[in-house]
């Protein structure tokens, strides 16, 4: 069978479970594999964005702060575009409900994600950092603050911060900007502490998101993966969940909920 085509097994998701189960302070790290599966196109691989259209300047970052009002203008001219029409109209999967349905059963302690979709928050995770931002904001260069997109006056390009005045941006963060300070901070708080992740729909290969991760295993610490496909990150696994992270999370928390019953009874 091929790979992309096996499944995990009952076995499987029963070790992983109790893995979870005796893990002090598990958190997770997802990726774009989560997106493709509520119909956002990757940026990279067949069908990626950027592999029809070409990647983005690497310094992204720096060209924006050299002319601000001209990057206001191409982003707000984009807003129909093929990568925003999906962004629109996604909603979370069944995975994302699995993570949040983790969360309030008390297993998971905190999400890191490297997706802009706004998809965690829209399910209700609580205790989650966006990395590399959430296209549904708008930040402060000066002071980190975050506004809804459509809180801010876009009369005058760019526009200014109501707080401190400083220099607004999309929260997403482009080639050469580095991660806000905030993020990089409660992620390295959790990650500490941590001493299982799961990491679902990500080959957890793009820094400094992936390091939590590996941090956490360097440590000693698990990680289970969920992911469709063999990644570079699955020689270190102590598990790898074969599948869609919409199928294997939910069958992931029954297995939990079903373990703690037996326990009880």
């Amino acid at each position: 069978m091929a790979d992309e085509e096996r499944r995990a097994t009952d076995a499987e998701i029963r070790e992983a479970v109790e893995m979870l189960l005796e893990a002090r302070y598990p958190i997770a790290l997802t990726g774009a594999g989560m997106s493709v599966e509520s119909g956002i196109p990757p940026f990279r691989g067949p069908g990626g964005l950027w592999t029809k259209y070409g990647e983005p300047p690497m310094n992204g970052f720096q060209i924006f702060l050299q002319d601000p009002k001209k990057a206001w203008e191409e982003r707000l001219s984009r807003r129909n575009d093929e990568l925003y029409r999906p962004l629109v109209v996604a909603k979370p999967n069944a995975g994302h409900h699995a993570l949040v349905d983790l969360e309030k059963l008390g297993i998971l302690r905190f999400l890191i994600t490297q997706n802009i979709d706004d998809l965690h928050r829209q399910a209700g995770q609580r205790s989650l950092a966006e990395i590399h931002g959430n296209w549904t904001l708008i930040r402060c260069l000066d002071c980190v603050r975050r506004v809804p997109s459509d809180a801010v006056n876009l009369e005058v390009l760019p526009p200014e911060c109501p707080e401190c005045g400083g220099m607004l941006k999309s929260d997403t963060v482009s080639f050469g900007e580095p991660i806000p300070i905030d993020v990089l901070n409660e992620c390295a708080k959790h990650a500490a502490k941590s001493d299982l992740v799961i990491v679902a729909g990500t080959s957890a290969t793009v820094y400094p998101a992936a390091g939590f991760a590996i941090e956490v295993k360097q440590r000693g610490g698990a990680l289970i993966e969920v992911n469709l496909y063999e990644s570079e990150i699955s020689r270190i696994c102590d598990i790898s969940l074969r599948g869609p992270s919409a199928e294997i999370l939910p069958r992931l928390v029954s297995a939990v909920s079903a373990a703690r019953k037996e326990k009880l009874s």
